[in-house]
């Protein structure tokens, strides 16, 4: 095949149905449930039902947000794009390198339950021993690396592909859990689950700062814009949203009336399989296990999709590295883009396993994960209350929607972030804060550069 000149994404690639699926296979509902359970139940118990569906309304503020701000202009950059034209570089910037740091840090929360659940088919005495579990995570991180980078149309039909099989395997789940277990429930469900008033700040806090790793991920459809047709993208952002809550909250449930507590506990990031071995006879209740791993390698494709176009994008206005933006002329991906991700994630996947156990590197990992997202998901949320402050005075269901309630998810963002760091050991304060931090390096160096040689200025092609 012949060599294209372009030099730019390929747009208009996705439709409405793919962007809901990449939406929703972005937040990987199996894996979530399958590595997250465990730690949100150990955190607040009962009340996790509660915390997941609070927790999707506060996402669905910031979904709003991200949908109104695309409407400035589509831009693969995202959060990056949008909170800089409404606060300035700086801070788009830093909403833009929380992206970053979150996506680099995602694969190794990401790709270790991929290769744990691998184990656990064909090796299961090794699926607990760190050295094997990091480095079948690394042949995993390589093979999607490989597919995202032959171009966005094979990611999407792969995504297509494994969420249809994903998707019947987990409905298979929830009826069998609902027959064998909804006469005779081991939690038998109570309104006090889901109760406002049964919440203390810190427990809305560290349930809600879990939970919100259940939902990251759907934000993928805003960071392909570019290469999903008019208003596709908004449309798939608000699908997406709407069956991940339901979903959720569903899961949760079928977990506590089928597990206890110390079931739930000792399942660690098997929860799906611990679920599966309650309800099926073997060897179908194998289907856990292959759920989790179709749904894992899922949200690692559209998590590297995520933080190449955003990386692409700032580079593509210098705000990092132009070298960051070159686009394969045949692929037309961000491939350079793509392979630093690549690169970045196998560094810190060997460098995790010198933690003492996997469940160790999980649990620092999604809280750090947890900060990040608050951070510029809520920057995200402000930028368009501010920009769309007029819509005030426009009648309640405009107000509501495009100023109180992304102002409020925002609101409750900051909140969840900062009364839950105390409670976080010196690991995940490194991680999640440090890695924040040292986005001053390579800002100061990108603000040197550009304004430093007049020959780089930042491009303004893309802005409104």
């Amino acid at each position: 095949m012949a060599m294209s000149e372009k030099n730019d994404l390929l747009g208009g690639a996705l439709g409405k149905v793919e962007s809901t699926v990449m939406g929703v296979a972005g937040t990987a509902p199996a894996f979530s449930v399958a590595v997250t359970t465990a730690t949100i139940v150990g955190t607040v118990g009962v009340l996790s039902v509660g915390s997941v569906l609070y927790c999707g309304l506060i996402m669905f503020g910031i979904m709003l947000a991200f949908s109104h701000l695309a409407n400035m202009r589509p831009h693969a950059g995202a959060t990056y794009a949008w909170v800089g034209k409404v606060f300035g570089p700086a801070w788009g910037f830093f909403a833009g390198w929380g992206l970053l740091v979150s996506s680099v840090v995602f694969m190794v929360s990401a790709t270790i339950p991929a290769s744990t659940s691998t184990l656990v088919l064909i090796a299961p005495d090794l699926s607990e021993n760190v050295n094997w579990v990091t480095f079948v995570s690394a042949l995993w991180l390589t093979v999607i690396t490989i597919i995202v980078t032959k171009g966005i149309k094979h990611a999407s039909y792969t995504q297509l592909i494994l969420t249809a099989i994903e998707s019947i395997i987990l409905l298979a789940l929830i009826v069998g859990a609902f027959l064998q277990y909804g006469s005779n429930p081991v939690h038998p469900p109570e309104l006090s689950w889901v109760s406002l008033f049964s919440f203390t700040p810190s427990t809305f806090a560290s349930g809600a700062l879990t939970a919100i790793f259940f939902y990251w991920g759907w934000d993928v459809t805003m960071n392909l814009g570019e290469e999903t047709k008019t208003k596709a993208a908004n449309s798939g952002a608000f699908w997406s949203m709407v069956n991940l809550i339901i979903f959720f909250v569903i899961m949760m449930v079928v977990v506590l009336i089928v597990m206890t507590d110390s079931e739930i506990a000792k399942a660690n990031t098997n929860v799906l399989y611990a679920i599966a071995d309650k309800l099926f006879p073997k060897p179908w209740n194998y289907i856990a296990v292959v759920s989790t791993i179709l749904s894992t390698v899922g949200t690692i494709e559209t998590q590297i999709i995520q933080f190449s176009r955003c990386l692409f994008a700032m580079a593509r206005d210098n705000a990092m590295h132009p070298r960051y933006s070159k686009i394969h002329p045949e692929w037309q991906t961000p491939w350079v883009a793509t392979v630093v991700i690549w690169f970045l994630g196998i560094l810190l996947l060997f460098s995790s396993s010198y933690m003492p156990s996997i469940q160790a590197i999980l649990s620092s990992s999604i809280k750090a994960i947890g900060i990040q997202i608050c951070f510029y998901m809520s920057l995200a949320g402000f930028a368009c209350a501010w920009h769309y402050r007029y819509k005030k005075s426009a009648g309640l269901v405009a107000s509501f929607s495009y100023v109180i309630w992304p102002l409020t998810s925002a609101i409750f963002m900051v909140f969840i972030a900062l009364y839950s760091l105390p409670t976080f050991d010196l690991t995940t304060k490194l991680v999640g804060i440090g890695g924040l931090l040292i986005g001053f390096i390579p800002f100061i160096i990108g603000r040197y550069r550009v304004f430093g040689d007049e020959s780089l200025k930042p491009a303004n092609t893309h802005d409104d």
